[in-house]
């Protein structure tokens, strides 16, 4: 027995249907302008001036925002002369720095230094202190703002590198890694890490200094900075007892991505009287 279908016909037909057709696009008209929010009052001076002093009348909300831009896109200086020249400026922010130094070169100076200066700039700044050779009462002496710096004392390499990479991910503006006297403590962290450590400052625009008796962090440094011969300077002549009045050290730029290294520099650093 078969069955019969005699409205196959139609079933075809509902096969044939095409489908609906697709709502053509509609452009979006462009965003109106944006007023750049400046007041009434300084728009009518800016109206009144010349255009060469309309330019130069700025409101305190644009101050404010170029100051702020300035200070974002400029370098940390260490405020040593000859080493900010050597380095084109400072710290540049989102780049690795390495001093490779003996500790009598006045090492941890230049990091008391550049601790400083970005502390009084009103930048947060930490210190990872593997050598724990900071003392917070002769940094507050020296003019670091000890409550804008957090001070870590890590007990081995390992623990140093990861706690400048977690450090730096949180925006700590100036991260300096000091690994203090040779040898150091733990074994050497991988290239891996420094990759990692670099990429981060990168990302979150740190500017981080790294301070070791010998360069450790390979090629992911932006800039080397290589310690030299050291000179003790002495008070008094002859066998009766002298007094150290400084050191003078020398320092070669090793190693610079847009730089030629070689260049050499000086830095004199005076006991107090």
């Amino acid at each position: 027995m078969t069955a019969s279908a005699p409205r196959l016909q139609w079933q075809f037909q509902l096969l044939d249907l095409k489908p609906p057709s697709r709502p053509q696009p509609i452009l979006v008209p462009p965003p109106p302008v944006v007023d750049p929010g400046q007041s009434e009052a300084v728009r009518k001076l800016r109206a009144s001036l010349d255009g060469s002093l309309a330019a130069r009348v700025t409101s305190a909300t644009e101050l404010i925002g170029a100051l702020d831009r300035k200070r974002r896109e400029e370098s940390i200086p260490t405020t040593l002369a000859s080493l900010d020249t050597l380095l084109g400026g400072g710290l540049q922010r989102g780049k690795v720095v390495e001093i490779a130094a003996r500790w009598a070169s006045g090492r941890f100076s230049i990091v008391l230094s550049a601790l400083t200066a970005a502390t009084t700039m009103g930048e947060a700044a930490a210190l990872i202190d593997l050598g724990d050779h900071f003392d917070p009462q002769l940094a507050e002496a020296d003019g670091v703002d000890l409550k804008r710096l957090l001070w870590i004392r890590p007990h081995t390499m390992k623990e140093a590198v990861m706690a400048a990479e977690m450090i730096t991910a949180t925006g700590f503006q100036l991260v300096v890694l000091e690994l203090g006297l040779h040898p150091l403590r733990g074994k050497r962290a991988p290239d891996a890490a420094w990759v990692r450590l670099a990429r981060t400052a990168e990302a979150h625009g740190t500017a981080m200094l790294v301070s070791s008796p010998y360069p450790v962090t390979g090629t992911m440094s932006e800039a080397v900075v290589k310690g030299g011969a050291t000179r003790a300077k002495w008070l008094g002549q002859g066998v009766a007892p002298r007094l150290l009045a400084g050191v003078k050290s020398s320092f070669t730029l090793e190693k610079h991505r847009h730089r030629k290294p070689g260049a050499a520099a000086s830095l004199e650093l005076r006991t107090e009287s």
